[in-house]
């Protein structure tokens, strides 16, 4: 009897610290997290013509057929690592590139089926 007690009360004890636990991170999920950084990406025009899709990560920044002159893109950094993902639509080609975690200007570039990813440090007079 006294052992079913001690169960009993151990269980409860477990219970109440999983709840305190539980709503105290729910209070720290809601804090929005933010990076600093800024990618500058250029897509130059060696792509005229050519449907090429670009994704940061999971998210699609641009599927499109480029035109005959130079693109720029501006996103801020959103995650703690991040990769650049250059996708030719026509034969599924993907170019991956790790981003750099303090912001950056990269450059993609095409040269006959090679697509080349250039990134030079983050401009700090802005």
């Amino acid at each position: 009897m006294i052992g079913n007690g001690i169960l009993a009360f151990g269980v409860l004890a477990v219970v109440i610290i999983f709840l305190y636990m539980s709503f105290r991170f729910k209070r720290d999920a809601n804090k929005a997290v933010t990076y600093e950084g800024v990618y500058n990406i250029e897509v130059s025009k060696d792509f005229a013509g050519d449907s090429i899709a670009i994704y940061v990560n999971d998210s699609l920044l641009m599927n499109r057929t480029m035109p005959d002159a130079s693109l720029k893109l501006e996103i801020n950094r959103f995650a703690e690592g991040n990769v650049l993902m250059v996708v030719d639509n026509k034969t599924d080609k993907t170019t991956p590139f790790n981003l750099n975690p303090n912001g950056s200007k990269v450059i993609v570039k095409k040269d006959g089926e090679v697509i080349y990813i250039l990134e030079k440090e983050a401009d700090t007079g802005q």
